[in-house]
C-alpha cells in the first residue's frame, strides 16, 4: 500500500499535490516528527538542487523582466515547486514507514514482496540484504560520516556485525491488498487514458 502511494503522488496534478504534501506533512509531524525532521535535513541539498536547475533552467517567461539573462523562468519555478512537492512528500512517507516498521520487518516484507521474481533471475535475498546496509548506514551514520569512505585508515574489515532480517510470509492479507491496488491501478491507468 505505501508504494502504491508513492506511486500516485508521481501522478497527482499540482493542486492535488499540493493538498498530498500538506496531509504528509501533518502526519509526519503527528507519526513521526523527529525522523520526519532528520530525512528533511538529509535532503535539503537535493531540494535546493532541484530548486536552482529547475528554475534556472527551464525555458520560459522571466520572472523578473529587467534582469531575463539572471531570472529564473515562472514555468522553472512551477516545475521546481512540483517536483520538490513530490520528493518532500516522499520522504514524509518514507519517515512514517520507518517509523511504525522495525528494519528488519521492512526488508522482510521487500524480500516477500520480491520473492517470486526469483523465477526470473531477480536475486531478492541479495536486495534485501543491500537494502538492510543502507538503512543501516541512513539511520546510525552522522552527518559528516560520507568523508570517512575517503579515508583507507577508517575502512576497517569488522566482520563480525551479523545482519538479521525477518522472513516474512505471505498471507491472504496481503494478496488481497495487491490484488486491490493491482485492481485500482488498473482502472485509474485505463480511465487515465
Amino acid at each position: 500500500m505505501w508504494m502504491a502511494c508513492v506511486v500516485i503522488l508521481q501522478f497527482l496534478s499540482p493542486k492535488a499535490l499540493a493538498v498530498a504534501v500538506g496531509l504528509c506533512a501533518l502526519a509526519g509531524w503527528w507519526l513521526a516528527p523527529s525522523r520526519s525532521l532528520k530525512l528533511l535535513r538529509r535532503v535539503r541539498f537535493l531540494v535546493l538542487a532541484i530548486l536552482v536547475l529547475f528554475a534556472g533552467f527551464t525555458p520560459g517567461e522571466a520572472l523578473l523582466p529587467a534582469l531575463p539573462e539572471l531570472s529564473p523562468s515562472r514555468e522553472g519555478i512551477v516545475l521546481a515547486a512540483e517536483h520538490v512537492g513530490r520528493l518532500v512528500a516522499v520522504v514524509l512517507c518514507v519517515a512514517i514507514l520507518l517509523e511504525g516498521l522495525p528494519v528488519a520487518r521492512l526488508v522482510g516484507g521487500l524480500h516477500a514482496l520480491l520473492r517470486p521474481l526469483g523465477w526470473v533471475g531477480l536475486p531478492s535475498e541479495r536486495l534485501a540484504v543491500r537494502l538492510m546496509l543502507v538503512l543501516r548506514y541512513v539511520e546510525s551514520a552522522s552527518p559528516g560520516a560520507w568523508r570517512d569512505w575517503l579515508d583507507d585508515e577508517v575502512i576497517s574489515g569488522n566482520s563480525a556485525d551479523r545482519m538479521v532480517f525477518t522472513r516474512e510470509a505471505f498471507g491472504w492479507r496481503d494478496l488481497a491488498a495487491l490484488l486491490v491496488v493491482l485492481v485500482v491501478a488498473t482502472l485509474w491507468f485505463g480511465v487515465a487514458r
